[in-house]
């Protein structure tokens, strides 16, 4: 069987492409694309990313409600601090008065006391009592 029309011998071709010359000036074509990778890393950085950003602002969610409570509570420390120191002014108005000459002996008088050199008087009631 003859050999195809397009055929050359190997010793022909050999000699040619010593020369530098080609049979076909068309580059040759690939036969086949290298092979996709199967890992799909385009869709797991984009999980990778959502999973990120969802971490980040959960983190900042947390960060923001304590300190909406922080806050809060500090509110009600200075309420508690200002209803304090309104009762301390009250206890250190009382400690003066109970100091005071006049406040001591009308207590000593509610409770029956007298002064020395006083005449006591015993005040009866009507109905004999």
């Amino acid at each position: 069987m003859p050999p195809p029309a397009n055929h050359t011998s190997a010793a022909a071709r050999g000699s040619r492409e010593a020369r530098g010359h080609r049979d076909d000036a068309r580059p040759r074509q690939v036969p086949r694309r290298l092979p996709r990778s199967r890992v799909g890393w385009d869709r797991k950085f984009r999980i990778v990313m959502i999973a990120s950003f969802a971490l980040v602002g959960w983190i900042g969610l947390k960060a923001g409600l304590a300190l909406l409570q922080a806050r809060s509570q500090a509110s009600q420390e200075s309420a508690l601090i200002s209803s304090l120191r309104t009762q301390h002014r009250q206890l250190v108005a009382r400690e003066h008065a109970l100091y005071q000459p006049a406040t001591i002996e009308g207590d000593a008088r509610a409770l029956g006391m007298v002064r020395a050199g006083e005449r006591p008087y015993v005040v009866i009631s009507a109905s004999g009592r």
